[in-house]
Parts: structure tokens; C-alpha cells; sequence
């Protein structure tokens, strides 16, 4: 959509170029006014001649530069992936701190290293706004520090786009009947103003301090507003001025990490109620077991809905797939979505599908810190800790009995006792599990105590359940420490079973005689079952290569496996390699049972306990069709290589060789994201767009694959290499976008806010897309688009004219900005702005309820208003440049 709009741009500027022209003669030459003629670029020339042209050698050249910067656009937002893998390394980085609770005992925990506002507002701002600032600064040396129109341009622009257009976008893609709220209001409010602001400066600067000049003080007052706009948004964040006797409070996020949190953002959980009890301690929730909770109970849920889901899949893989889940809902960086859209555009993979391969490299740290959360570091030796080791146990119903670990840690040297006491959640004690209490003794030097509970396996299939084991009473000096509270999730063993081939794949030697193909019982094996049987022909036939098999197999109660004998017929082929199937019909229950007695009765009859006996009836699992392969035992052969082909070693964002990062640049992977649901194996393949995007930019890929990975010095070769290269890039823009208005005789101005401003911001587009889509929050879609718009100024203009303020007043002269267009552009600009933040925030009110999203209606009529505010804007600033309205 955004390459067919700027080819109506070129195609209407062929056209409304010669208005503003002379002509000499019509059928021949046409002669274009310019305040300028067109000059050589810094790194690429004019294309000669330049006079004299006719309009067909104007408009066939303005196609070429215009191809040429459609395809450098892709170039540097393919470096800027590299960058913005190299910002989200460095932004990711991790530290131990040590924290003090109330009652005196310190804990060691993980924080980022960096704010995520601060973050957001410098390196993750920088990342996305690099061409655009770099090109105000390239611009501003390639013109001998004279003042140009493409650079700030270029920056109004794309901050028209982003508020106008991305956000336009992000309202419209959000389903229908959801929204999406800007959580972080304060921040927002903040980022808003200076972005206001700072267009507001810039029309001070040009038009009111000192008409048509720039000073230093100027300049460098632009630049130090960007630290000023980081500081505020960072104080309004931690409530630095409102809230400074508050201490720090820590929670764990989505990825099982402790993070820095605002005064209140721990006590969101408490308003949830999912069965599982909010644990209180004198009357007062603490944060610390709330951290422990809220982690605790998302994996619970988690991982009690995968099990109805896939019931035949093992607990280790369950946790896998939980850990996943958890991976993919959590909140996202702005360099991911950045990330996301590029490669997805590009023909390079979703990278939502390695999320998958990251949780299970990433599962058994997770499960670590899951379990040690809360739990203190032995500090002080003086003080003896006790408390569960580990705070969260998983058992099957017919496990019979468990033990429970009680550690303690600090000083050994004395007795001590702890009462501990077992206590209901959904488990009920005396029908699910046997309760207990008692008293643990220590005596001196013991370190752990165990004690087993007892669960109840019964005949009936039921729901998952959990119930909590207490500790209390500890006697002096000792004390209590997080967790004293353990959760136990009963699995449930009581489904008739689902039925499945052990593997889908077999390869065999026709020399095997009698081949047994294993039949497995997953997730219970309650009651008599008949599965049936039978072999299908494939390449190889029925009484040739193996025998006519046809039966049924009965698995008898708790009876979990059984064998379907194959008789392979040997004919002495010297390369033989031919296929049959073998299939699984739908088991059936014998016997009585409640679950036939279920089955028998009619739907509007059914109990409760008849629907919950219907869901644990025998079911086909997802392997019921085996696939045979009988070859010549000379010509076995490794599997090896299937399992290589799957392999992918990459990781999700950063790179830690060359050669991974050639592999990337040289494979072609598919970029929407069918077949990425859980539980499906099907690897999708790429589409025919993305093979054509992969080569069209396979020069891109193979020359920024030369860049450092992200684990060569923590990122920061990576970073300002990759710097270094969208510098280079971005000066060619520059060059190509200059000679293409040059061409059409369209002012740099306007090519600025048209062009360049499109083709840098198309990145950005996709990924507020998708972040407005994945993202709980509007914050990542909408609240960064204000934080960028302010440093483009502050950083792009800001550094651009201070360097070029200094030059000057170096040789006694004064660095000379006419208003002209500029500020025409800025104050439409502004004027719209403040308009589109009001609306935004009308839209937070109950009728529709967040900035994204809402009822069909309203949300059609904001995005059409947003997109209308810059075609408003577009349109009156050309006829400005043009001289068709007056402006400063």
C-alpha cells in the first residue's frame, strides 16, 4: 500500500512539476525552476546533463532514483535490524542486587541494568530514528555546514507519519470489541509534551528568537533538552519527586526475571482469583510472597491448560510449551517488534517461532528461578532461616506418596522445631489426599527435614487440583523465610487413555522377520480398551513384501502398552526401499462403566459428573498412522540427517558467529505465521512473496552480514559498526533523494515529508502493527511513537545545527536558517498534534475504553480522521513550498 502511494506521488509530481515550469518548447524540452540547480551529492554525483531534458527523460530518470530509493529504504532498515539485535543485547543486560526486607533480611536479586524508559527514550529511540537523525547531521556536513531542506524535513515528516498514520493503524488493526490501553500514563504524558515541545522550539528558534539564524546557545539548548526529556520521563516513571521515601519494590516478569516495578504494580494480582488463595500474614499481603504467587500461579494456570489440551504429552514437555506460552505473551521490546517486522518483510523467518527452541535452552533456568524466588541468600550467619526447598511440587494421583523438603540455613547450632500443616485449595483433603501435620525437628547441624504426604488415587477422571502444605511456629532464634507456603498440583490419572504409536516413522531391514510396532496408553489407563487395527499398501504390497495384518489390540486396566506384530516377507532385492502404513482405529471402552453409562444417556440429561466421566473416556492420540519403510539392510542408513535438516541453532534476536549470521542471510524462511500453534510439528515453508523479497534483498543481507554478532563485546562492535554502516546508507539517501527531486523539480521540503519520511518509517509501521496486536499495552505502539518524535528533534536537529552553530561562529559568521517552509510545516504540525493527543485520550473514556481498538465505529472514524490530519498536513505544506499559500 505505501509503494503504490508514492507511486501516485511520482506520477502526480511528473505532472505537476511542469506547472511550476517554463516551458520552451512543448513538445520537446521542459526547463524546471529551481531556487538551485542540481549539484553533485556527497557520495553520489548528478546525473548528467541536467538541462535541457525532455519530460520523458525527466520522468524516466525520476523512476529510476525512485526505484533506487525504494530499495536503499530496504537496504537500511535491514542494517538497522542488525542495530536494533546490537540495542536490545546491550538494553537486556543483567545485575545482582541485594535488597533489604522489613524485618531486616536481605535477598540477592536480578535487575536489568537499564530502565526500560530510559531505554526506550535513548538506544531504542535511537534505533528506530537513526536514518532520519543521521541524515539531518550527513546533510548539514555534505552542504558545508549550510542549512538544508531534506534532513529536517525529513524529520517533521516522519513524526507527522508516526502520530497521524502508525498510530491510525494501530487503532484499526486491533479485533473488534478489544482495546488497548496505555499502562505507563505518566510517562506517556511526559513523552507527549516534549514531543509538542519540541516542535514548538523549533518554530521559536526559526521564527521569534532569531529570525533566520541559528546560534550556538540555540542549538545546544535543542540538544540538551533530549537528557532533560529522558530525566522527566525517567522521574514520572519511579515517581522520583512524588513518591521519594518509598522504597524499591521487585517483581519477577515474563521471562522469570526480577525487575524494578512502581509502588503499586505488585498488588495487580490481588484482583485476580483463578481458586488459587492469596496468602496473607498479619493481616497484610506481603510483596514479597506476592512476587512468588503471581509467577507461581501464571505457570499453574499455564500448564493445567496445556494438559486438557495434550493430555498424551510427557510433564517435561508440557513445561516446555508452558515455559513458551509464558515467553510469547510476555511484553516485548521496541527492538523486537523492529526486529519482527524487518525480517518478516525481508523473507527472513518469523522470530516468534524461535521462541520455541529459546524455552526449551532457557526451560530448566526458568524452572530454577521459579523455585528459588523469594528464597534468601544466606547473608548473615548469625541468623537461621527456615522454609521449603522447593516451593512448588507436581505429582501424579497414583503416585502413592511424596516427600516434602524443609531446609534450614544460617545457623546450625541450635534446636529448633516448625510446625507444619497441610491445608485445601482445589484438592480437598480426605478425598484427594491424606491431611497432615506435625512438628520437624532440627537438631544441631541438621540442615533438612523431610516429611511424606500421602495422595489418594481414586477410579474417577477429575480436574487437576492443588492443595498447600503451612509452616509456622518456628521456635527462637529461628525464623520464617519466603516460601513457607508449598503448592502441590495433583495430575490426574484416571482417563481411559489416549492411544498413539510410540514414533510415526519406522525404518526396518527386510531382513528383521517379525517387526513389533509399539502401541502406547498416555495420560491414564482406566478400564478395558479395544483399539483396532490394520496395514494399508503403500510402494510396498500385501503377500510381496509383508503379510496382510488386520486385528485388534486389548489393553486390559492400568495396561499401558501393547505390540502389533508386522511379518516382513525377505525376497533378496539388492536395493529395496518401499512404504505401508499401519493405522489405529477409535478405541472403545468395555465393560460398564460411567463412562459408557454417560455415553448412553442424552445430552440435555447429563450430569455434571457424566460430563466430566465423558472426559475421561478413551481417545485416539496424535500419531494413530505409522508410516513403514522396509529397505536392503546393505542400504540402512543413518537418521542423523533428518534430524540435522531440523536443526536451528540461531537465536532470537542476537547472533554469535558469522557463519550464523551468513546462514541467515543465505536461507529464505517463512514470514507469516501459520502453523506456529502449539502442538504443531508441520515446519511452514516459505511463500512465493517470500522467496521474492529474499532475493531482492540478498545484496543487503550478505554485505551487513559482515557486521560483528551481538556476543563480540557485548553488542557494542555490533552497535556502532551497524552505526557506522546506516551512516553510509543514509548519506547515499540523501544524494538519491536530492537528485530525484532535483529531477522532477520537487523541492527538497517536500520530497522530505513525502519520500524520505515514508520510506524510513515503513519499518516502524509494521512493527506498531504488530506490537498493537501481541502487546497487552498500548505502550510499545503508541506511547513510544511520542518519545521518538522528540528526540529526532532534539538529537537530529539538535546536534546537526549545534555542529554546524559552531562552525560559524568559529570563522566569525552566523549560521543562517530561513524559516520558509520549516516552520510553516511544524506549526501544521503541532497544531494537529496537540488535536490527535486529545483524541487519544477522549478514547480512554468507558464507551470505548483505551487508546486502540473499541467498537467497530469509533475506531473507524479515529483512523480516518488521524489519516485525513496528515493528508491535511501533506497538502498545505506543499502548497506552501510551492508558493500557492503564503506562509512565515
Amino acid at each position: 500500500m505505501n509503494i503504490v502511494t508514492a507511486l501516485i506521488f511520482v506520477v502526480a509530481a511528473c505532472v505537476v512539476a511542469p506547472v511550476a515550469a517554463t516551458s520552451e518548447d512543448a513538445n520537446v524540452t521542459i526547463t524546471v525552476k529551481r531556487d538551485d540547480e542540481c549539484v553533485d551529492g556527497l557520495i553520489i554525483p548528478v546525473w548528467e546533463p541536467t538541462t535541457n531534458l525532455t519530460f520523458g527523460d525527466r520522468f524516466s530518470r525520476g523512476l529510476v532514483y525512485f526505484l533506487c530509493l525504494i530499495y536503499l529504504f530496504i537496504g537500511v532498515s535491514i542494517v538497522s535490524d542488525r542495530f536494533m539485535a546490537a540495542i536490545e543485547v546491550i538494553t537486556s543486560k543483567e545485575k545482582e542486587v541485594k535488597i533489604r526486607k522489613p524485618d531486616g533480611e536481605t535477598q540477592i536479586v536480578v535487575v536489568r541494568v537499564w530502565n526500560e524508559t530510559v531505554a526506550n527514550l535513548t538506544l531504542m529511540a535511537l534505533g528506530s530514528s537513526a536514518p532520519e537523525i543521521l541524515l539531518s547531521i550527513i546533510e548539514i556536513i555534505a552542504k558545508n555546514f549550510k542549512a538544508g531542506d531534506l534532513g529536517p524535513g525529513t524529520i517533521v515528516g516522519s513524526a507527522a507519519y508516526n502520530l497521524f498514520v502508525i498510530i491510525a493503524i494501530c487503532v484499526l488493526v486491533i479485533p473488534n470489541g478489544e482495546v488497548r490501553k496505555i499502562k505507563h500514563l505518566r510517562v506517556f504524558f511526559v513523552t507527549a509534551t516534549w514531543s509538542v515541545f519540541a516542535y514548538i522550539w523549533l518554530y521559536l528558534i526559526l521564527a521569534k528568537f532569531t529570525p533566520g539564524r541559528v546560534d550556538v546557545w540555540e542549538g545546544f539548548l535543542t540538544f540538551l533538552f533530549f537528557p532533560a526529556t529522558v530525566l522527566t520521563a525517567y522521574i514520572a516513571d519511579k515517581r522520583l519527586l512524588i513518591y521519594k521515601y518509598i522504597g524499591k519494590q521487585y517483581r519477577m516478569n515474563k521471562r522469570g526475571v526480577i525487575v524494578q516495578v512502581e509502588g503499586d504494580a505488585g498488588l495487580e494480582m490481588n484482583n485476580r482469583d483463578d481458586g488459587i488463595k492469596v496468602l496473607e500474614e498479619n493481616g497484610d499481603v506481603t510483596q514479597e510472597i506476592n512476587d512468588f504467587e503471581e509467577a507461581r500461579r501464571e505457570y499453574i494456570s499455564t500448564l493445567k491448560d496445556l494438559r486438557k489440551k495434550y493430555p498424551q504429552n510427557d510433564l517435561e514437555n508440557l513445561e516446555i510449551m508452558a515455559q513458551e506460552q509464558l515467553m510469547n505473551r510476555g511484553p516485548k521490546s521496541r527492538a523486537f517488534y523492529r526486529i519482527q517486522a524487518t525480517r518478516k518483510m525481508m523473507g527472513s523467518g518469523n522470530i516468534m517461532r524461535k521462541i520455541s527452541e529459546r524455552a526449551q535452552s532457557d526451560l530448566s533456568e526458568v524452572k530454577a528461578e521459579l523455585q528459588r524466588v523469594d528464597v534468601d541468600e544466606v547473608d548473615d550467619e548469625s541468623i537461621c532461616k527456615v522454609y521449603f526447598e522447593p516451593g512448588h511440587y507436581t505429582v501424579m494421583e497414583n503416585c502413592g506418596e511424596f516427600e516434602v523438603r524443609v531446609v534450614r540455613r544460617g545457623d546450625l547450632s541450635c534446636h529448633i522445631t516448625v510446625d507444619f500443616e497441610t491445608e485445601d485449595g482445589s484438592a480437598e483433603a480426605g478425598s484427594d489426599y491424606v491431611g497432615k501435620k506435625g512438628t520437624l525437628s532440627f537438631a544441631p547441624g541438621v540442615d533438612e527435614q523431610r516429611f511424606s504426604i500421602e495422595v489418594i488415587d481414586d477410579e474417577v477422571f477429575e480436574q487437576d487440583e492443588h492443595f498447600y502444605v503451612r509452616l509456622s511456629n518456628v521456635s527462637e532464634p529461628a525464623i520464617l523465610s519466603t516460601p513457607k507456603v508449598a503448592t502441590v498440583m495433583i495430575l490426574d490419572d484416571d482417563h481411559g487413555g489416549i492411544f498413539a504409536f510410540s514414533s510415526k516413522d519406522h525404518e526396518i531391514v527386510e531382513s528383521v522377520g517379525t517387526y513389533e510396532l509399539k502401541v502406547q496408553r498416555f495420560s491414564g489407563a482406566r478400564g478395558k480398551v479395544i483399539v483396532p487395527y490394520w496395514a494399508e499398501d503403500g510402494t510396498a504390497k500385501a503377500g510381496k513384501d509383508y503379510e496382510p495384518l488386520q486385528g485388534e489390540l486389548v489393553f486390559e486396566n492400568n495396561e499401558i502398552e501393547k505390540m502389533i506384530p508386522l511379518v516382513v516377507l525377505e525376497e533378496g532385492s539388492y536395493e529395496k526401499d518401499v512404504l505401508l502404513y499401519v493405522n489405529l482405529g477409535e478405541p472403545q471402552m468395555v465393560g460398564a462403566s460411567l463412562v459408557q453409562e454417560a455415553e448412553a444417556k442424552a445430552p440435555e440429561d447429563l450430569t455434571e459428573e457424566d460430563k466430566m466421566a465423558l472426559l475421561g473416556r478413551p481417545k485416539a492420540g496424535d500419531v494413530i498412522r505409522a508410516q513403514i519403510r522396509i529397505k536392503e539392510s546393505k542400504e540402512f542408513k543413518n537418521t542423523v540427517d533428518k534430524l540435522v535438516q531440523r536443526a536451528n541453532a540461531s537465536l532470537l534476536i542476537g547472533t554469535s558467529s558469522w557463519k550464523e549470521q551468513f546462514t541467515e542471510a543465505l536461507t529464505v524462511s517463512a514470514g507469516d505465521d501459520s502453523g506456529s500453534d502449539e502442538g504443531d510439528g508441520e515446519e511452514p515453508t516459505p511463500s512465493c512473496a517470500d522467496y521474492i523479497m529474499h532475493f531482492l534483498t540478498l545484496f543487503w543481507k550478505i554485505i551487513f552480514a559482515f557486521i560483528p554478532p551481538t556476543d563480540v563485546s557485548s553488542g557494542y562492535l555490533c552497535f556502532f559498526v551497524s552505526i557506522f554502516c546506516i551512516g553510509v546508507v543514509t548519506a547515499v539517501i540523501g544524494d538519491v533523494a536530492s537528485h530525484f527531486g532535483c529531477t522532477l523539480g520537487i523541492k527538497d521540503s517536500v520530497t522530505a515529508i513525502v519520500f524520505v519520511a515514508l520510506g524510513t518509517s515503513i519499518p516502524d509501521t509494521f512493527a506498531s502493527k504488530v506490537a498493537a496486536i501481541q502487546d497487552k499495552y498500548a505502550d510499545a505502539s503508541v506511547g513510544n511513537v511520542t518519545g521518538s518524535n522528540a528526540v529526532n528533534v532534539f538529537l537530529g536537529i539538535g546536534v546537526a545545527w549545534t555542529i554546524a552553530a559552531l562552525y560559524h561562529a568559529a570563522k566569525g559568521n552566523v549560521f543562517e536558517v530561513e524559516p520558509g517552509n520549516l516552520a510553516f510545516s511544524v506549526t501544521i504540525f503541532c497544531s494537529e498534534a496537540l488535536i490527535a493527543i486529545c483524541v487519544l485520550l477522549m478514547r480512554r473514556s468507558k464507551s470505548i475504553g483505551g487508546e486502540l481498538g473499541g467498537p467497530p465505529t469509533p475506531k473507524y472514524i479515529t483512523a480516518a480522521f488521524f489519516v485525513g490530519l496528515w493528508l491535511l498536513y501533506l497538502i498545505l505544506s506543499t502548497l506552501e513550498a510551492y508558493g500557492v499559500i503564503k506562509g512565515f
